[in-house]
């Protein structure tokens, strides 16, 4: 038993696992003890842990014109987005998997389907033409930009979710009575829920730590930016402030934390729903 535990393969994977570990594990051990270690020490020892506690680049942080601002707007970009892709995209997967047999609704899963194979910097120039011409460059067309790219994974994840659930469902909604809005309500939706805890989850983590469409849109004014903005804002052309912009990722990396523990329980079960038949 020892000897099977203990063969070459098993040894070549754990030390990959822990290789992987250490590469996941070390930049947050950098940023954490960076975070707590005042400038001098920092100029001493760069990788070492710091001999006291030092908070005051978390009052830097906070002390920062335009910190609460810019922690409000990734708030609301965050949330607004998450809402419109929750309102829209399982609506518009469940019509795309029920109708698939349709020419119109075959073409349209194809259309967003393609939009995967699309790098973001073959679309970057035209999306900011399309929204200055738009009026769209403020946080409420972030907002609704990043819903719009949110669709294009969205729809090919929804609709594989959704076409793993019975007809039958639905068939006996309507013999009782509902129509299609209350089918959908009442029926389907409550169903995508682990599908939406995932996307929501997935998605979530995308839009808070998005440098460069926030950059690409909000840049024109302060007031608009987001706080991976504001954490760049640290960075000048010839000095880091290595120590306020750690502080400032562990601040941000705290509602990440919260939404994620809170919805962890979700994630396997939408990750694994419709792998096996039943």
């Amino acid at each position: 038993m020892s000897a099977k535990r203990w063969n070459p393969g098993t040894i070549a994977l754990q030390a990959i696992a822990a290789a992987g570990a250490l590469i996941v594990l070390f930049p947050m051990y950098v940023a954490v003890i960076t975070a707590f270690k005042s400038p001098q020490e920092l100029a001493r020892s760069f990788f070492a842990i710091p001999e006291r506690l030092f908070l005051g680049n978390f009052g830097t942080v906070f002390g920062t014109p335009h910190f609460l601002r810019s922690a409000f707007n990734s708030f609301f970009v965050t949330a607004a987005s998450l809402g419109l892709i929750v309102l829209f995209i399982p609506v518009l997967s469940w019509a795309i998997a029920r109708n698939s047999r349709k020419r119109y609704f075959k073409f349209l899963y194809y259309y967003f389907i393609v939009g995967i194979f699309v790098p973001f910097n073959v679309i970057m120039v035209p999306l900011v033409k399309l929204s200055q011409a738009l009026h769209m460059m403020n946080v409420p067309g972030l907002v609704v930009l990043n819903a719009a790219c949110a669709t294009i994974q969205g729809v090919f994840l929804f609709t594989g979710f959704v076409r793993t659930l019975p007809v039958e469902l639905e068939e006996a909604a309507r013999i009782d009575g509902c129509g299609v809005v209350r089918t959908f309500v009442s029926v389907i939706f409550p169903l995508l829920a682990p599908m939406i805890a995932t996307f929501v989850v997935i998605r979530g983590l995308f839009i808070w730590n998005d440098f460069m469409m926030p950059l690409l849109v909000l840049n024109k004014s302060r007031s608009f930016w987001t706080l991976p903005l504001f954490q760049y804002n640290f960075r000048s052309d010839y000095t880091v402030d290595y120590g306020a912009a750690c502080a400032s990722y562990l601040i941000a990396i705290l509602p990440v934390l919260v939404l994620y523990n809170f919805m962890q329980k979700y994630i396997v079960k939408g990750l694994t729903a419709g792998a096996v038949k039943s």
